[in-house]
């Protein structure tokens, strides 16, 4: 029994998926402690979005932590503190005419959505949130109770309570108006329905399956969250800092959301880091009134300071397109030569591959890691092979990883 089995708690899930021991890494690949080779197509789930080891990043760190800077700073001013919030306001949400503060919150996703619930309620006084089928948004209770998946919901041990379920888009079929029964609620006095305090979305249902939002859906709902003087929560945790093809997964949709959750790819060198943006209106805080200890990570800062240069053009961007092509049109080889039992779902290098049921996605994964490539599953019934890799892979080792996924998937059909 190794020191993993006799030590840690049996919660622990990808390490069952992936048996090896790693060492190193370096951008989009890892090495085991026995040497052996592996294309990473998972990403840190998407906190990876610059690779494994990025140059700048960790010459940044090694130069912050050589000076003696500061290392924790809870909410205090700090100077690595203050270049992040310039440059992000700078690089980020100034060239998109976009107001918003900027709250620290612990270091993970969950946190950031936490915080965005609990602003909402205060700033509306109202209790019920509306989310999505097929929805994740993290394991802390007030997330959870947001989150869609039924066994993350049921290792609560207490009832999460004060969500509303809605369908997603495309969830009740391709015509179907996901949004007009709730819709035709709120408009009726005497429907018994309150409004909400939030609307919390994903644009692309990254965990629930890589579902895919049309922008018409959107709209509509910003519209019934206005109609209801409710606030538009939108979670960017997975699907933002650039892995749509644009910095936030909403742009170009006309969605103007009055609060932003961002995690993940934000800490830049997989440091952890999170945010809520919240429209200055709704920034409703009284000091000291939701706190965390880890929300003053400076080397977060300074990775993260260093992630944003590459938004400074559109370079990554137009390569997150152009790579994301190449993904998609791979993939749909694979489902057509599937004879239409595998589907195709993603926009920019985020891809889900549905084929049909857990168990061969699961034979999928296990074929594809034992020749060298890490891909998970998600979605109901882990049915959906979800392509992550990072934003910054290079084409010839991104092509080497979707031809192992495709014999991999050939095997298996």
């Amino acid at each position: 029994m190794n020191a993993f089995e006799r030590l840690e708690s049996d919660v622990r899930g990808y390490c069952r998926t992936y048996p090896v021991t790693f060492d190193t890494a370096k951008n989009a690949l890892q090495w085991d402690e026995d040497g052996k080779r592996y294309i990473d197509f998972f990403a840190g789930a998407g906190v990876l979005n610059f690779g494994h080891n990025d140059e700048g990043m960790k010459k940044a760190l090694v130069d912050y932590i050589s000076r003696n800077g500061v290392t924790h700073s809870l909410d205090m001013a700090t100077t690595a503190k203050r270049t992040f919030l310039e440059r992000f306001d700078e690089i980020i949400l100034q060239p998109r005419n976009l107001q918003y503060k900027v709250q620290f919150t612990g270091p993970t996703g969950t946190n950031c959505v936490e915080a965005g619930l609990k602003l909402a309620r205060k700033v509306t006084g109202r209790r019920n949130v509306v989310a999505f089928t097929g929805g994740f948004h993290g394991m802390t209770l007030g997330a959870l109770a947001c989150t869609a998946n039924k066994l993350f919901r049921g290792a609560a041990g207490v009832p999460l309570n004060d969500v509303t379920r809605v369908p997603f888009d495309g969830y009740m079929g391709a015509n179907a108006d996901s949004l007009d029964a709730l819709r035709r609620e709120l408009d009726d006095p005497s429907s018994g329905i309150e409004p909400p305090a939030a609307f919390i979305v994903e644009t692309i249902q990254a965990e629930g399956g890589v579902n895919v939002a049309s922008q018409e859906w959107l709209l509509a709902l910003q519209e019934l969250a206005r109609a209801h003087g409710s606030l538009l929560i939108v979670d960017d945790i997975q699907v933002g800092c650039g892995r749509t093809g644009k910095y936030f997964s909403f742009e170009g949709t006309g969605l103007d959301p009055d609060i932003v959750c961002m995690a993940k790819g934000i800490g830049g060198f997989g440091t952890p880091m999170a945010i809520v943006l919240i429209k200055p209106e709704h920034d409703k805080w009284s000091p000291g009134e939701h706190t965390g200890t880890f929300r003053g990570q400076n080397f977060s800062f300074v990775a993260g300071t260093e992630a944003l240069n590459y938004f400074r053009d559109d370079t990554l961007l137009s390569a997150v397109e152009r790579k994301g092509t190449v993904i998609a049109q791979s993939l749909q080889k694979m489902a057509e030569a599937s004879g239409g039992k595998i589907q195709v779902r993603g926009h920019g290098m985020i891809y889900g591959l549905d084929v049909g049921d857990g168990k061969t996605a699961a034979a999928i994964v296990g074929a594809a890691f034992k020749a060298g490539l890490i891909i998970a599953s998600c979605g109901s019934g882990g049915r959906v092979l979800k392509v992550i890799p990072p934003l910054t892979i290079e084409d010839d080792v991104l092509v080497e990883g979707l031809e192992i996924l495709g014999k991999a998937v050939a095997g298996a059909a």
